[in-house]
């Protein structure tokens, strides 16, 4: 079993520690853990750690430790889904003596890259957030001295990830090599013999200016009355400099960022985390500062942030984004910051969960319109600063539309929908039919032409959800996703009503997402998208067009799914069907039998003779056109698949023929006279192939044909009508 030895007589003398990892090589000690400001002994996630202190010690007790109920100074270590420093009080007496930090390595080997990338990429989207919606924001910053050191953190995470990243140093390099210069106008005296050409001022002040040289007699200028000159005179000398407008901005740029990070050092305690990064970068900005092109630039007076050289010049331009972009972070409190990196952790999964909200609208920005007014549902002011609402647990819904000439859809993109129990089973609401769902990210699409709430009651809205899972397969594996969150994919699909899919998000290198399909089309369907914390690279395309295979399913008017649907509401807005426990084929002509999509033409025969002849020629006929008795020809009709025939004097009928074919063939009289039908007297008439139902479920079983709900009496009794099987079999005579 790994061990490792942890001394800790900076908090005791002769206190130590040690630790035991139950699975091998998930225990280190990391050598540059300093430079990315962790602590030196580091766990894994998800991995189970046994400890043992020096006598007379103890660990306190939380969900990550568990004491043993024999000895209080050992136990297990179980850090689970954390990711970052655990910090963890040691008890002597029941009294907190000092801190034992630990790192929680994530099973994802990039993370800490990952880390850095998420956290700058969600505060761009936030700035950005911030211009669309047009809110209110002083663009200074001042540390807030009451600023509690959760507000104060939240902010330098903010801040830091937007000055520590590759973009922002090479954009100093880029400048530090090649600064923009510019010509200055310089008077100085100078000597005439280093004057190579003079011009007209040079002339006058030659002749006028002190300190003056008698020339000899026989020069040439004493002939023009000229008897002397200056030895010396003013002139201007111009001179390359770099000390320019743009370069002064960049100084007062990198001056401001390290002004913030040394408030934060000194409003934090020594020692902590936040106290630590901050002085790293510190020490990045000190260096840059102390380059000598700095060293010659003069303090920022004004500027117009409309130069072209801040706007367009490589570096500049960086670096100027970067501090609007700092302008914007620094008033800016984000509501689900204490989830990600709150008491110095760096939750990386939950980072993941917030940093793909905004990759997924990303995706469906591409595919539907979502009005400007909707994304203010994720800023709001909070006293004198904006807030991000992003937040573990609360309810963002983004509405949007789309429009073309096929189809008008309605959407929402929810964050944190929360799927419950229907009240009383209520199948027309939305919701879970077993327990509460909660899925990370939900796209609900429905025709326009609906509101939501009838979208629901009708079947024609279809929920798709999405999961952030900040998991890979294993430590050595970091292509594929775990199947066990498949499965939960699965509890989604099968619980939330209308649910047309489910998918895991993952930070996999799978390129190719994983799509299982329920049927033939892209919904239902169950799978998994590989979405990785990458600004090239991040597989968000796959969703893309994942998400507009959606849409244009959603066109196709004769899809199989919205068939289901319509069929599916139609068959349950009744509530409970009447029950039919007797015995019926499986099978009539090689398709289902489904009783209430099963219908029987009720028609009459008039004499013997008739049913004779009917049962010789296999054929049915029915009067047509306006006259008397006529049969309606209407869908349930036209696709009857039986034929009960009574007689006068009937109370029950067995006389039930199988339809050969759900065909009516106008048939003239003289056909019929000529198939020796007894007495035609109409023109025309509906004729239908039958013949005698030999299914043993029906043989010897009489129908109360009367008790039917389309039956008529007297005269009328005669003309043909229509029932459901339903119905005829629940009118059988016991």
């Amino acid at each position: 079993m790994q061990k490792h030895n942890i001394k800790l007589d900076h908090i005791a003398q002769g206190l130590s520690i040690d630790i035991y990892a139950v699975i091998a090589d998930t225990l280190f000690k990391v050598n540059d853990a300093p430079e990315n400001n962790e602590a030196e002994y580091q766990l894994v996630e998800g991995c189970f750690y046994q400890y043992k202190l020096t006598d007379g010690y103890c660990l306190a007790k939380d969900e990550v430790v568990e004491i043993s109920n024999f000895n209080p100074s050992e136990g297990r270590i179980s850090p689970n889904t954390y990711v970052g420093t655990l910090a963890i009080p040691i008890l002597k007496n029941s009294n907190k003596i000092g801190e034992l930090k630990l790192e929680v390595q994530s099973i994802k080997t990039s993370y800490r890259k990952d880390y850095r990338f998420m956290l700058e990429s969600i505060t761009k989207h936030a700035s950005d957030l911030i211009l669309q919606t047009n809110s209110p924001v002083n663009q200074t910053f001042e540390v807030n001295n009451e600023a509690n050191a959760k507000t104060l953190y939240q902010q330098f995470c903010f801040v830091k990830s937007i000055i520590e990243t590759e973009d922002f140093e090479v954009a100093i390099q880029q400048i530090v090599k090649a600064p923009v210069t510019e010509w200055t106008s310089k008077t100085e005296n100078r000597d005439i013999r280093s004057l190579k050409k003079l011009n007209s001022k040079d002339v006058r002040n030659l002749l006028h200016s002190q300190n003056r040289l008698k020339l000899p007699t026989n020069h040439s200028l004493t002939k023009k009355g000229i008897e002397s000159i200056a030895l010396k005179i003013p002139t201007s000398i111009k001179k390359e400099t770099t000390d320019t407008p743009e370069n002064r901005f960049i100084k007062h740029v990198l001056e401001t960022f390290l002004f913030f990070c040394e408030e934060i050092q000194l409003r934090s305690k020594n020692g902590s985390r936040l106290n630590e990064e901050a002085k790293l970068i510190s020490n990045k900005l000190e260096n840059h500062l102390q380059h000598n092109l700095f060293k010659e630039v003069s303090r920022l007076t004004s500027i117009k942030l409309n130069s072209p050289i801040l706007q367009k010049k490589a570096g500049y331009r960086e670096v100027l984004k970067t501090k609007l972009m700092f302008d914007l972070s620094a008033k800016l409190i984000w509501l689900g910051g204490e989830d990600v990196y709150g008491g110095g952790s760096k939750r990386v999964s939950k980072l993941y969960e917030y940093w793909l909200f905004f990759k997924l609208l990303e995706a469906i920005k591409h595919i539907f319109n979502i009005d400007s007014e909707e994304y203010k549902k994720l800023i709001g002011k909070t006293d004198d600063k904006l807030g991000l609402k992003l937040k573990e647990g609360k309810q963002i819904a983004l509405k949007g539309t789309y429009i073309s000439k096929e189809r008008e859809l309605s959407i929402q993109f929810s964050y944190n929908k929360t799927f419950g129990i229907s009240y009383r089973n209520d199948i027309s609401k939305e919701g879970s039919w077993t327990l509460q769902m909660d899925p990370d990210y939900t796209l609900s699409i429905w025709p326009k032409e609906l509101k939501e709430e009838e979208a629901e009651r009708t079947e024609q809205i279809v929920h798709i959800h999405f999961d952030a899972k900040y998991k890979v397969k294993n430590k050595k594996d970091n292509t594929k996703f775990k199947p066990e969150d498949v499965f939960k994919m699965h509890a989604y699909k099968d619980a939330i009503r209308r649910t047309g899919g489910a998918y895991i998000l993952y930070p996999g290198t799978d390129i190719e997402p994983t799509n299982f399909k329920g049927f033939h089309e892209v919904l239902p369907g169950l799978g998994a998208f590989a979405i990785r914390p990458s600004e090239e690279n991040s597989g968000i395309e796959y969703l893309i067009n994942f998400i507009n295979e959606i849409k244009d399913h959603f066109l196709n008017r004769a899809s199989q799914r919205e068939n289901v649907a319509s069929k599916t509401y139609n068959i349950t807005k009744d509530g409970i069907s009447k029950p039919l426990n007797e015995p019926i084929p499986e099978y009539v002509y090689g398709k289902k039998l489904i009783p209430d999509e099963t219908y029987v033409l009720v028609g009459y025969c008039k004499s013997e003779e008739h049913l004779k002849w009917i049962e010789d020629k296999s054929l049915y006929n029915f009067r047509m056109d306006s006259n008397r008795g006529a049969l309606k020809l209407t869908t349930e009709t036209l696709n009857a698949k039986y034929l009960l025939l009574h007689m006068q004097g009937d109370k029950f009928s067995s006389k039930l023929y199988t339809i050969k074919k759900t065909e009516f063939r106008v048939t003239r009289k003289a056909t019929l006279v000529r198939l020796k039908y007894p007495n035609p007297r109409q023109k025309n008439y509906l004729v239908i192939g039958v013949e005698k139902c030999n299914n043993k479920e029906f043989r010897d079983v009489l129908w109360r044909f009367k008790d039917l709900e389309n039956y008529k009496l007297g005269r009328a009794s005669a003309i043909p009508y229509i029932a459901s099987l339903t119905e005829l079999m629940n009118n059988k005579e016991t």
